[in-house]
């Protein structure tokens, strides 16, 4: 809570009864609660997604990705199994979750559905497209994000037992196939 807050509650209190407190703490609650997950939509993580691909400058138009139901069904469903909040890729063997086709991230706090496609795309500077490598730094959940013949994302979240927050996003048909270019 920020010493403001702290501070207008204090105020509060020494002006109402325990009762219209409770009430404003109750709203205080809610309002926070939606705010933290004002970000976490289907909506939030296809926009950031094709945000991401829309700034692709190539002759090569990139596609926009669309939400799959059953894509974020299985993403949701493996993020419930990662509550150790540990990055272990989902090594399913099936369609969504065989490494490559999978990005996931995790944080020691909350982070939102937004936040991780953001670290995701922040991995673009270490992407060279004329070597088709990674130069500098991790870049393959840049690549897969903007990767031109995945169409469809699902994804998942899940507050992890030590406070953290594990993310994963699956993409069909995958991305990072070995010898072939994003875009």
């Amino acid at each position: 809570m920020t010493r403001a807050l702290t501070f207008f509650i204090k105020h509060l209190a020494s002006k109402m009864g325990a009762f219209s407190l409770s009430c404003v703490l109750a709203l205080i609650f809610i309002v926070d609660n939606h705010i933290a997950h004002a970000q976490d939509s289907p909506a939030d993580y296809v926009n950031t997604h094709n945000a991401a691909r829309s700034k692709i400058d190539t002759n090569v138009r990139i596609p926009n990705i669309v939400w799959d139901n059953n894509i974020a069904a299985f993403a949701q469903n493996y993020a419930n199994r990662r509550k150790d909040c540990k990055l272990i890729p989902s090594g399913s063997g099936g369609r969504y979750g065989e490494y490559p086709g999978e990005n996931l991230a995790v944080s020691k706090g909350d982070m939102t559905g937004v936040e991780a496609v953001k670290l995701w795309v922040d991995e673009k500077f270490n992407y060279d497209y004329n070597s088709n490598s990674c130069v500098g730094g991790e870049c393959l959940h840049y690549t897969q994000v903007v990767w031109k013949h995945s169409q469809r994302v699902g994804c998942g979240k899940v507050k992890c037992d030590n406070g953290g927050t594990f993310i994963t996003c699956n993409y069909d048909p995958p991305g990072n196939i070995v010898g072939q270019l994003p875009y």
